[in-house]
């Protein structure tokens, strides 16, 4: 039996988001905009999934996945590493905390 592939499950739609970096070679920091990949589930399963599919999609998670590894230094111009290990985030992750906190009280 063929198996489908894990992006059927999502919708993906491309994103920015502002992060805050330093540069290792002139030390100064700077907001550089980053480049994320958000992979939404969708409702269903696609079409032709078998029953391990199935299993797989129900524990599927909304995520964002980062495009790009490196930016350019806006003072000295040098390109450097995004300096984070993280290159999946799950959307849960991302709501805030104290958010959460303020609610129960």
């Amino acid at each position: 039996m063929r198996r489908v592939d894990e992006r059927h499950f999502f919708t993906e739609r491309p994103e920015q988001r502002q992060a805050s970096y330093r540069c290792p070679r002139c030390g100064r920091t700077n907001d550089y905009a980053v480049r994320w990949l958000r992979r939404t589930r969708r409702d269903k399963p696609p079409p032709g999934a078998g029953e391990r599919d199935r299993a797989l999609f129900a524990k599927v998670r909304d995520h964002l996945v980062r495009v790009d590894d490196d930016v350019t230094c806006r003072t000295c111009g040098k390109r450097f590493e995004i300096p984070s290990h993280r290159g999946l985030i799950f959307l849960e992750e991302l709501e805030g905390l104290p958010k959460d906190v303020e609610e129960e009280e």
